[in-house]
């Protein structure tokens, strides 16, 4: 699965740097120089990064083959990205990855299917965003991530088990 880890954006300068729009956790590893990354389109790449450099809180980045403004201009709006495959496996059991959560079916704790995973969320606390399904058909239930609400995840079954509190599932039934 290709994972997107940033845009190109605009030239910076005269020496063929671009900026790049970051959609990566960790711009430092995916942006070092040796990098190899695909793109959309893929006619463009893929793509070695030659070096990477931090200026005013954004990431400039040289590509090889492209030395001056006129070429790094032709990969302006290009979308970067990486095998999932190429990502070090978690040492935490309780970390996930995004795209390993999307997709999972998820379940109440009696078994009462809900929906699936449609996205996770991140604002100050990690929400999973579920399609729902049967009752909940077309529905769009956010459900913090937490060991409290989240007991089980099981990504090679393809399910996540929820213990919601009253309300979570049906906003009408809340204390």
């Amino acid at each position: 699965m290709q994972l997107v880890v940033g845009r190109v954006g605009r030239p910076h300068g005269l020496r063929g740097e671009v900026t790049v729009e970051v959609r990566t956790d960790d711009p430092d590893q995916r942006f070092m120089a040796g990098s190899s990354l695909a793109t959309v389109p893929a006619e463009r790449g893929p793509l070695k990064v030659a070096g990477s450099r931090w200026h005013s809180g954004r990431l400039l980045v040289r590509f090889a083959g492209y030395e001056d403004r006129d070429a790094a201009e032709e990969l302006r709006d290009t979308i970067l990205a990486i095998d999932s495959g190429e990502l070090e496996p978690l040492e935490d059991p309780d970390d996930f990855y995004d795209h390993d959560l999307i997709g999972l079916q998820v379940v109440t704790a009696v078994g009462d299917p809900v929906g699936a995973v449609s996205d996770v969320l991140h604002y100050g606390q990690d929400m999973l965003v579920i399609e729902g399904t049967g009752t909940r058909s077309g529905a769009e239930i956010l459900v913090p991530f937490v060991a409290a609400i989240v007991p089980e995840v099981d990504v090679a079954a393809g399910r996540l088990v929820i213990d919601p509190p009253p309300g979570l599932l049906d906003p009408d039934a809340a204390v």
